[in-house]
């Protein structure tokens, strides 16, 4: 949605469950044509907040890790049963070499995700990339980008979203 104010929001997840609470928060407002790119190490939430972000959109199935094959259609539920109507395109970056050493040419993992067509998703569908900084956000006018890391003695999570305000703000 080209033209809507970016923001910038820090969120403290203590818990796998609160990870989940605010993917399903994202979730709630996503419409066809957004692009969720999920950024951290391993272990981080990203696959978590997927699950999360499904839930919000009210999707068939479990929302698990793509990582062996790439991308996962997930369709909208029945209005009946909690759907909104709006398709999940769930995939993960890090086969195509995003996030290993040593990290291939942000331009040859474009290409890959090119070949996957998800600018066509895109007219129809949510998409959310796990390890796509740097190599996705070229796919929509404006990603929101969800940072998500562990930090402190206890390895708290933590989440750094940037994106048009309407899927940032609490």
């Amino acid at each position: 949605m080209a033209g809507s104010v970016l923001t910038d929001r820090r969120v403290v997840l203590p818990t796998p469950a609160d990870t989940t609470a605010l993917g399903r928060d994202i979730g709630l407002r996503l419409e066809p044509g957004d692009l969720v790119v999920l950024a951290g190490p391993l272990g981080a939430g990203k696959t978590c907040l997927a699950a999360g972000i499904g839930e919000g959109l009210g999707v068939e199935g479990p929302v698990t890790s793509p990582t062996f094959v790439i991308a996962r259609e997930h369709p909208s539920l029945p209005a009946a049963l909690g759907g909104r109507g709006v398709v999940l395109v769930h995939v993960d970056a890090y086969r195509l070499g995003v996030g290993t050493a040593p990290t291939p040419d942000p331009a040859e993992v474009a290409a890959q995700l090119d070949d996957l067509d998800l600018d066509t998703d895109l007219t129809r569908a949510a998409v959310v990339i796990e390890w796509g900084e740097g190599v996705a956000e070229h796919l929509a006018g404006e990603p929101l980008l969800v940072r998500l890391d562990r930090s402190g003695p206890d390895e708290t999570r933590v989440a750094d979203l940037r994106g048009p305000a309407r899927l940032v703000a609490p």
